[in-house]
């Protein structure tokens, strides 16, 4: 029986070690992003319209419009290798976006749960 177990385990861990992958999508809270955005460099994406860009976003922040007709291009010129850390209004079109970059080859994609609404729901500073 001890030794059954014991296979089971190796096998168990075999399969979670080849289902791993190098790729990394992870929902976040404002708090989680705020705390990557102070002691990392990431990459900071706001992925709605320039007009709601402009109403307020998150400071360093790059806008590329998820409704623009460059939308795809403009993520695939961006560094696969470098941790993008995404938002929206309310992580709709970012949770979107994230699986997009997951798709074509991006590592470390975080997207901001619940969007800039509950950034600014934290009470978080944004910038105009």
């Amino acid at each position: 029986m001890k030794h059954f177990l014991i296979i089971g385990f190796l096998v168990f861990a075999a399969f979670l070690a080849c289902n791993n992958t190098s790729q990394s999508k992870a929902l976040i809270s404002a708090e989680e992003m705020k705390t990557m955005i102070e002691k990392e460099t990431p990459l900071l994406i706001d992925v709605r319209t320039p007009k709601e860009f402009e109403e307020g976003h998150i400071k360093n922040a790059k806008n590329i419009d998820f409704y623009s007709e460059t939308f795809k291009e403009e993520m695939a010129k961006l560094d696969p290798n470098e941790t993008l850390l995404l938002y929206c209004r309310s992580g709709g079109r970012s949770g979107k976006t994230a699986k997009i970059l997951q798709e074509i080859g991006f590592k470390k994609v975080y997207d901001l749960e619940g969007g800039i609404i509950e950034w600014k729901k934290k009470g978080f500073k944004l910038i105009k």
